[in-house]
């Protein structure tokens, strides 16, 4: 498709901190990260686990596990309907792909969510792909890395949503009793009933710089408890200062970080 004057759509990007007009060659070369001010953009689930599996190399695992529509829900559109549209318009892994392969040398599972399939919300079919991905890491005794970026449980599917937070919590905790590694990735934004099950659950928490992380919005708390919050509140170097988080890393030196880490964990 073409934009204006005869420019093709998409060879452009704007950062949304510095307003600076990126060549999207040059954006996607530096890993999505702003070459200007070092904002870093959302990634994909695919980009995201190309930039950390050697060689970009990996199999994608439980790629038939589906949402299901058990409450029929509908508001301004049928949810079966949705999920048709973000299918096609996405993938049909729903939103988030877990695949493994070698990350630095190191035999492992990612499961990388994706914000573009409805928010990143997790749904059962989310709730299912983690939990198989770590019983997959107890049965073969190789650790799990999960990089969130989430707007939280998906509300079309009702308790069977809030149920997931339990599963996957309940499938890391058998990961822990055995000494299997588990690292936490958190993007820009994790909130909802993904910051409050799993993406906290780490036997390290790392978040990249910037990223929004919570459980209810800024908005939403100030409104309730009726007072200003703190300047930066809710960002990964507000909650690293505060003890939530062990890590804030960039994203340049994530790959190196993780396989730092789980080569140490490796020889405990």
């Amino acid at each position: 498709m073409m934009q204006g004057q005869g420019v093709p759509r998409g060879l452009w990007v704007k950062c949304d901190a510095c307003g600076a007009i990126l060549y999207h060659k040059e954006s996607s070369s530096n890993l999505h990260v702003c070459p200007r001010c070092d904002h870093h953009f959302r990634m994909t689930a695919t980009q995201r686990l190309n930039s950390l599996f050697d060689d970009a190399k990996y199999r994608r695992l439980f790629r038939k596990i589906r949402s299901g529509d058990p409450l029929e829900f509908r508001d301004t559109k049928a949810y079966a309907d949705r999920i048709k549209v973000y299918r096609k318009k996405v993938g049909d892994e729903d939103a988030v792909i877990v695949a493994e392969g070698m990350l630095g040398g190191i035999h492992s599972i990612v499961a990388a969510m994706e914000y573009g399939f409805m928010g990143g919300s997790m749904g059962s079919a989310v709730g299912e792909k983690l939990a198989l991905g770590a019983e997959r890491c107890l049965d073969r005794k190789i650790p799990l890395v999960v990089v969130s970026v989430s707007g939280g449980a998906r509300m079309q599917e009702g308790v069977l949503s809030l149920m997931q937070m339990a599963k996957v919590s309940a499938a890391l905790a058998r990961l822990r009793e055995r000494r299997i590694p588990f690292i936490s990735v958190l993007t820009d934004p994790t909130t909802g009933g993904v910051t409050a099950s799993f993406a906290m659950l780490g036997d390290l928490n790392i978040a990249e710089p910037g990223a929004l992380i919570g459980f209810a919005g800024p908005r939403v708390i100030e409104q309730t408890i009726r007072q200003t919050l703190p300047e930066g509140f809710q960002r990964s170097e507000f909650l690293l200062e505060h003890g939530m988080l062990d890590l804030v890393v960039h994203r340049h030196e994530l790959k190196e970080t993780l396989v730092r880490c789980l080569g140490y964990f490796k020889q405990k």
